[in-house]
């Protein structure tokens, strides 16, 4: 692999997990379109272990914030109109974030062969597209975008958890899915996006622990690949770890309305090209 395709698929891949686009639609089509071989098992290890370094560094004092709350603690106070000023009148959130992990853990475990396989047409994933569209559409319009993390339930944690569970269809998007039902909800747009992405991390995390686990068992990383592994790590990180910051300041005034136009474009090109154009074997 040439580095620049390193730093290309890098910096999509790092776009596309923390935007409410869809990255798994993206890191098949981007290949496809500009003639690139697909990428194989050992580069997506490295672009979502560079995607899981942004999320844990951005969110790391949050993290250690809520933990110590679970237990009665505070620790690394937050200056004053700090988002997290909002976890100490909620310091179950920890527990209600652990619990909101299952949905999607157990639906990875039973619908795994599924979501390698037929979930992977580009068929489905251009009607995900769209029909996560019209929900994350009607939240941001309809929803009361009031709470912040501190209004936080236990029974909403668990709706934002199911939901996060019908990610597993390629073409839905984590943080598409999640957000929008978070909205619905009546969370803020900024506090819909944390919680967001608070609730994929475990999710992430254990991903790419068992994606590493299969490279491994492969035979690790070969010596033509390492330069190009190293690359998309490094630049997944920064670039995802900007994009969180960047997503997080544009909420706070604007709406979600761009990324809704955005998805029904892509959702309609996506089967536009399935209709004329014969995709990569396995589909998207």
């Amino acid at each position: 692999m040439h580095p620049f395709q390193a730093v290309v698929l890098a910096l999509v891949q790092a776009a596309t997990e923390f935007l409410p686009v869809s990255s798994s639609a993206h890191l098949v089509l981007v290949p496809w379109l500009l003639g690139w071989r697909d990428q194989g098992l050992l580069f997506d290890v490295a672009l979502h272990f560079g995607t899981v370094l942004a999320v844990l560094t951005y969110f790391s004092r949050t993290w250690i914030r809520l933990f110590f709350l679970a237990f009665g603690r505070k620790v690394l106070a937050p200056p004053p109109g700090h988002p997290d000023e909002d976890l100490y009148e909620n310091p179950h959130l920890f527990a209600f974030l652990v619990a909101a992990t299952f949905p999607a853990g157990i639906a990875g475990l039973f619908l795994q062969d599924y979501v390698e396989t037929t979930f992977r047409s580009p068929y489905v994933i251009g009607v995900m597209l769209i029909l996560v569209a019209v929900f994350l559409w009607w939240a941001d319009s309809r929803g009361k975008l009031r709470h912040d993390l501190s209004r936080v339930s236990f029974g909403e944690a668990m709706l934002i958890g199911f939901a996060q569970a019908v990610a597993l269809i390629p073409g839905t998007s984590r943080s598409g899915i999640t957000i929008s039902t978070a909205l619905m909800l009546g969370l803020k747009r900024s506090a819909a996006a944390r919680f967001s992405f608070l609730l994929s991390s475990p999710i992430v995390v254990g991903a790419s622990a068992k994606a590493a686990y299969d490279v491994s068992q492969q035979g690790g990383i070969p010596p033509e690949m390492q330069l190009p592994f190293a690359i998309g790590v490094v630049v997944s990180a920064v670039a995802g770890y900007a994009v969180i910051a960047f997503f997080l300041r544009y909420l706070q005034t604007r709406t979600m309305q761009p990324f809704v136009y955005y998805r029904v474009i892509f959702g309609i090109i996506v089967l536009a090209l399935a209709g004329f154009f014969r995709f990569p074997a396995g589909g998207l």
